[in-house]
Parts: structure tokens; C-alpha cells; sequence
């Protein structure tokens, strides 16, 4: 009569064969294809994919463009939505925070009085009336400049378009400028990891091995638009969401708009 094999014997036996079953499913799994359920970009090769995200750019209507750009003139946080006839939303310097509204051609800035109160110079402008100090620069406002800001503060000022600042202003309001400036890579370009930017999947190149040449996540779930770009020599990084998402511009009220005259105090 043959023996029948222990409960442990069996365990002993079926151990090992579970411990297989785990391990080849495991290595299936990683065997996988990584691009299954995305877009495809991942498959090609670095330029092809940075081309892709910049077709996608270019074609789009809306974005939303947040994040700190460092440059010769100073360091700026922003938080901006743009599309091709008009943007809206703020930017933060070392000392001050403004809102930037633009529809169409029409420019308004907004402030609060602080922020008017640095000037370091002034203008022979005029706030419905009221005029702000001439002159050399001085360590404090004079009355009238202190004045002035108090007429400005918290007011949509509607930059003259012949005015100084109007150029460098309108160009934080400006997609096609900003996207242009923000999403080209320099030097060699090379596929880099994966990683995931709001939740959706991305592909990273870079221009240059060490992204020297700034680094792109493009995503890889439906339009392949950019997501992220991390400017070389730590000059900044910016997100970029909200793509092809409308939204509305509308002009201020009378009562909430100034129109200050020919020229801006320098601020």
C-alpha cells in the first residue's frame, strides 16, 4: 500500500511552484510594453517627439503658464492664461505683484499702491487730473507721487500703447512669444526618463546629456502637448496646463479702470 505524501510534504512541494508562477508573471509585467495606452511619442526618436510638442503648441488656442523664469533682469513668478487674443493673471517680482489683463491690443495693469510708490522716476502723466511728481529720483515719493498711487491702487490702469513699459509688459500676455521663448530646446537632443507631470504620463528630452540645454516633459496621453520645461542653468521651471481650455476676457468696469495718461511712472 503506498503511502500518502504529509500535509508538509505537499507545502514543501507547492512552495516552490507558486514561487515560479510569481516570478514569471513578474517578469511578463516588466517584459510589457511601456507605451501600451499612451500616445505612441515615446516610441520616436528625441527630435521627432520634440517636434511633436512643438506642432501641438503651435496649434493650440489656450494654455495656462505657471512657474518662475530667471533672467538678467530679475526673477519672475507667473501665473498666466493665454490665448492668441488676449491673456490674463499676475506676476511677482523681488518686490511686487501685479495682475496683467489684455484684450486684444488693449493693455491694463493692476496694482496696489505699494507698487506704484517705487517708481524711480516720474512722468509727466496724468491720473484724470491728477499728476504725478517731475523730477530726479528721490529715496521716497514726494506727496503728489504718494498721491498718485493712492489714485492707481487697486485700479486697471490702461498702459498707452506708446508708453515705454507697453512692449515688455504685453510680452508676459503674449502665447506665441512666451511658448516660443520657453519650450526650445538648445544643443543635442536626447530622449530622456519617464515620469508623470499632474497625473499624466510624460516623456523627458533634454538638450544635452545633463539637460544643459533645458529639459521637456511631453505628454504621453492624447495630444502630445508639452507639460513641463525646466530651463539649463537652473534659470527657471515652468508648468503648462489647461491646454485648448477657453476662457473668458472681458474689459473692466468703468468704475475699476484709470486711463493714466501718455506715460506710465517707471516703475
Amino acid at each position: 500500500m503506498t503511502a500518502l505524501p504529509t500535509a508538509s510534504r505537499i507545502r514543501r512541494a507547492v512552495l516552490p511552484v507558486a514561487l515560479c508562477a510569481g516570478l514569471a508573471a513578474g517578469l511578463t509585467a516588466c517584459a510589457s510594453d511601456p507605451d501600451e495606452g499612451t500616445n505612441g511619442v515615446g516610441k520616436l526618436e528625441a527630435t521627432a517627439i520634440e517636434q511633436k510638442a512643438q506642432t501641438a503648441a503651435d496649434a493650440a488656442k489656450a494654455v495656462r503658464l505657471a512657474g518662475t523664469l530667471v533672467s538678467k533682469g530679475g526673477t519672475y513668478k507667473l501665473n498666466m492664461r493665454l490665448k492668441q487674443d488676449g491673456a490674463s493673471g499676475s506676476v511677482t517680482t523681488k518686490n511686487s505683484t501685479f495682475e496683467l489683463l489684455r484684450i486684444g491690443e488693449a493693455l491694463y495693469l493692476k496694482a496696489d499702491a505699494g507698487f506704484w510708490a517705487h517708481d524711480e522716476g516720474a512722468s509727466d502723466g496724468k491720473a484724470n487730473g491728477g499728476s504725478a511728481s517731475g523730477g530726479a529720483a528721490s529715496e521716497a515719493p514726494t506727496e503728489s507721487d504718494s498721491e498718485a498711487a493712492d489714485k492707481l491702487d487697486d485700479k486697471y490702469v490702461k498702459v498707452p500703447q506708446d508708453d515705454p513699459s507697453y512692449k515688455q509688459l504685453r510680452g508676459f500676455t503674449d502665447m506665441d512669444l512666451l511658448l516660443d521663448g520657453l519650450i526650445g530646446l538648445h544643443g543635442d537632443v536626447v530622449k530622456g526618463d519617464r515620469d508623470k507631470i499632474g497625473g499624466i504620463r510624460t516623456v523627458k528630452v533634454k538638450g544635452g546629456e545633463d539637460g544643459e540645454g533645458g529639459t521637456l516633459d511631453v505628454a504621453l496621453e492624447g495630444t502630445p502637448f508639452p507639460l513641463q520645461f525646466a530651463r539649463g542653468g537652473g534659470a527657471g521651471v515652468v508648468v503648462l496646463s489647461e491646454w485648448d481650455k477657453d476662457f473668458p476676457l472681458e474689459e473692466p468696469s468703468k468704475d475699476q479702470t484709470l486711463d493714466y495718461g501718455k506715460q506710465l511712472p517707471r516703475t
